[in-house]
């Protein structure tokens, strides 16, 4: 769970995590005290001194130890208890990379702008590299050394694209599972969707990959 300033979410995220499951934190520079509270509910807490959101999913990803991992915010606009949906086409060996496709809950979970953002992304990726995706969502799993196989480079917004585009080309089997999209626990907005300047940021970094 990459975490910046989270300490409102960490309880009732970590608090719902599904049997057999445990939380690798990867927190970006926090100020609120995050990283205690998560470990205060059990999580691993690793600190990702490069800020961006691909530098603490990676991050996460090099700390984490089990077989198959999973991925997802800890603001609370992800229900822990839906993680099963996205792991266990993985660990079926049914799928190789599974996608939390965002079906939000009320209108405040998922801004225009930010959806506009989104499937003008998908929409891309779908007609550019044949893959077919409608939503780059962050709830998503996949086998650990096989992620770590991808050489993943980017390190801002565009991680969860360069995933989707390089596990593609590697052969891999990719498909999309609803899950629930909620408003963030803390109010407010999203670091991402949540503003336009946070949307446009996240295509910028997405164009680049697609455009690599």
């Amino acid at each position: 769970m990459p975490c910046l300033n989270e300490a409102a979410a960490l309880p009732w995220v970590l608090s719902r995590l599904p049997d057999g499951y445990r939380a690798v934190v990867a927190d970006n520079g926090s100020t609120d005290g995050s990283p205690a509270i998560a470990a205060a509910h059990g999580a691993v807490v690793v600190h990702a001194a490069r800020r961006g959101f691909g530098a603490a999913a990676h991050a996460g990803l090099e700390a984490a130890t089990a077989d198959v991992v999973c991925f997802m915010d800890a603001d609370g606009s992800f229900d822990p208890r839906q993680l099963p949906l996205v792991a266990e086409p993985v660990l079926d060996n049914r799928l190789d990379l599974t996608l939390g496709r965002r079906r939000p809950t009320s209108v405040r979970a998922w801004p225009v702008h930010g959806r506009i953002g989104n499937a003008v992304v998908a929409w891309r990726l779908r007609h550019a590299a044949g893959i077919r995706v409608y939503d780059l969502g962050p709830m998503r799993a996949a086998r650990r050394e096989a992620l770590l196989g991808l050489g993943l480079l980017d390190r801002r917004f565009g991680y969860p694209l360069e995933m989707v585009v390089r596990a593609a080309e590697a052969g891999w089997r990719i498909a999309e599972v609803d899950i629930d999209y909620a408003p963030r626990i803390a109010g407010g907005r999203s670091k991402v969707t949540g503003t336009v300047r946070g949307t446009a940021r996240a295509v910028r970094d997405m164009t680049k990959v697609l455009a690599r």
